[in-house]
């Protein structure tokens, strides 16, 4: 008998298993229930939960014995009840054991929302990970993923995948995880930029889904050592509007895929996904009122309350918080023409244009009192002809933190790396 999953028995999801039905299911014991006469189980798989009537004496006792998580086959017979999920239970079921937890699990998953700590569940994370509301955050960063090739794809854009470990520090700085290359010192890549600004001198559009690695000497609820960035960059752009657009497509794109590929994530977390406008409003670092280089946290939150917008482009932000390869304005050169956008009051993506002139990046490296020599792979790029170019960096976890309305990113982030934590 080939296996049903638990969300084929639901008639709402417009694919139910007729009544009367003899079915195979598989799953973990999530909870039983036992009363005078009967026990309800709760089997639970990818797809969801199922609720199974045992009321055959011996069989109840043969599970009143078997401790939450076991792994269990059952073969039952497809019923309406209005209590159970989806208005559908199991009846007359026949166990089988598949696999026997050696203990007791240390999180509680039958509970509807855990009740453990962060701290607990990031330490049990294999166990804490299955239940329903914490793994729906992660199925909507799946969609969000797919969501953002989709769209990327239909610009022609090409998927590409670059190394992590490197020879140069990629934004410079102290940020970086050293490393003992076959007795060479070499670097984890804080970001793909180097290569993916090379390889829009082949393909003109590129993107890259990928870790990126920052030595962050923070212990804070929105920085990770290690997280996912989703990279793009396009050749050919008049300035850093042009690449401001793809980005609203990429978001555009994300909110799509989650509302194809995970709205019963989004519904169990009550997630609001946003409205992209078709153009997405925005004012120049000059603008904001803020006299440092740079947007606090509060200047980020107070700016998209003033301008009562969900996502804002800020813009234009000064040439000294900017990386070497930054274009400047031509029109305000102690500005850039880069941007953040920020999303719920807090910033999202870092982007603009690029330098594309090899005599720009001696100038720039120059003036940063850099030799070229470190950059000589990426500089040839441009020694050989590159066009106008510019992109863009989202970190995964931090949109669906904002989305999710986590507090703290770590628990949108599968197995979290930061200043203390290493494992599990």
């Amino acid at each position: 008998m080939q296996r049903t999953l638990t969300g084929e028995l639901r008639p709402q999801l417009g694919r139910p298993t007729e009544l009367g039905a003899r079915v195979r299911l598989a799953g973990w014991l999530h909870h039983q229930r036992r009363l005078a006469r009967l026990t309800f189980v709760l089997l639970r798989d990818r797809d969801g939960l199922a609720q199974i009537v045992v009321e055959c004496a011996e069989t109840i006792e043969e599970i009143g014995r078997l401790l939450p998580e076991t792994v269990l086959e059952v073969e039952a017979t497809v019923a309406e009840s209005e209590q159970a999920p989806g208005g559908i239970e199991l009846r007359d079921p026949v166990f089988t054991v598949l696999s026997e937890p050696a203990e007791s699990p240390p999180i509680e998953l039958r509970r509807p929302v855990l009740k453990e700590q962060l701290p607990t569940l990031l330490d049990h994370a294999s166990v804490a990970l299955r239940h329903p509301r914490q793994r729906a955050a992660f199925e909507i960063a799946a969609a969000s993923v797919a969501g953002y090739r989709a769209a990327l794809d239909r610009l022609g854009f090409v998927e590409i995948q670059t190394p992590k470990i490197v020879a140069t520090a990629t934004e410079g700085g102290a940020n970086v995880f050293r490393l003992d290359y076959f007795g060479r010192p070499a670097y984890l890549a804080q970001s793909p930029q180097f290569f993916k600004q090379v390889m829009v001198g082949v393909f003109e559009r590129v993107y890259e889904v990928g870790p990126v690695f920052r030595a962050e000497p923070h212990d804070t609820s929105r920085h990770l050592a290690e997280y996912v960035s989703l990279d793009a960059e396009l050749g050919f752009i008049g300035d850093h509007f042009d690449v401001m657009r793809v980005l609203r497509e990429a978001i555009a794109g994300m909110v799509e895929g989650i509302r194809e590929r995970a709205p019963g994530a989004a519904e169990l977390l009550g997630v609001e996904l946003p409205v992209v406008p078709d153009e997405i409003p925005w004012v120049h670092f000059a603008d904001t009122g803020v006299e440092d280089v740079d947007l606090s946290p509060a200047d980020e939150r107070r700016l998209c309350e003033e301008h009562g917008t969900e996502l804002l482009f800020v813009t234009g932000y000064p040439m000294a918080k900017r990386p070497f390869y930054t274009h400047p304005d031509p029109e305000r050169p102690e500005h850039s023409n880069s941007f953040d956008l920020l999303f719920r009051g807090l910033e999202l993506v870092t982007g603009g244009q690029r330098l594309h002139r090899y005599g720009d990046y001696l100038s720039a490296l120059a003036v940063r009192g850099l030799s070229p020599e470190p950059y000589e792979g990426y500089l040839q790029a441009f020694r050989y002809g590159m066009p106008p170019h510019g992109g863009f960096a989202i970190g995964l976890e931090r949109w669906v933190a904002r989305l999710t309305g986590a507090k703290n990113i770590r628990e949108v982030t599968l197995f979290p790396r930061d200043l203390n934590r290493l494992t599990p």
